[in-house]
């Protein structure tokens, strides 16, 4: 199932780079980014990431959290978030449960790999509705971060 604007945000509980668990329900009453991304230390995902970091003003304030999900181990997502500076959260879908949740997982992806979570973003509402949404089915494409920033400055 797609989900789509105006859907209420499946929820999640997952375990952060350091491993601490973190659920939807803990940014109540804030907006939240969630960006999910196939693998860390590759070149697009490094890319949309870090466009992320370097946004993290507009992004990461009082009224609006990001957190950024994919199926690394929460170990391998740590040593990511260090090396590339990341500044927000990141959190471990090992499990797939939330990838699945949101349609943004690859049955297959490249070299057989298969149940890679797919390029995707969501703005989430205070309420936990869904007032932006896009899943890439391309792993070289990256998110429309003005399309996101045009949601976030609407709400």
């Amino acid at each position: 199932m797609k989900l789509k604007v105006g859907d209420i945000a499946p929820s999640f509980k997952l375990i952060s780079s350091d491993k601490k668990e973190v659920s939807l329900s803990d940014f109540n009453g804030k907006n939240l980014i969630v960006h999910f991304f196939p693998a860390s230390f590759t070149g697009v995902c490094t890319t949309q990431l870090c466009t992320v970091r370097d946004a993290i003003a507009t992004y990461h304030n009082s009224t609006c959290d990001v957190v950024a999900i994919s199926v690394d181990l929460p170990f391998t997502l740590d040593k990511f978030k260090e090396l590339q500076n990341l500044n927000f959260t990141l959190l471990s879908d090992f499990n797939k449960e939330a990838s699945t949740a949101y349609d943004a997982i690859y049955e297959n992806w490249i070299l057989g790999l298969k149940g890679v979570s797919k390029r995707a973003a969501f703005v989430i509402d205070g309420n936990g509705v869904i007032q932006y949404a896009e899943v890439l089915e391309s792993a070289g494409d990256l998110p429309n971060f003005t399309a996101i920033n045009e949601t976030l400055a609407s709400l």
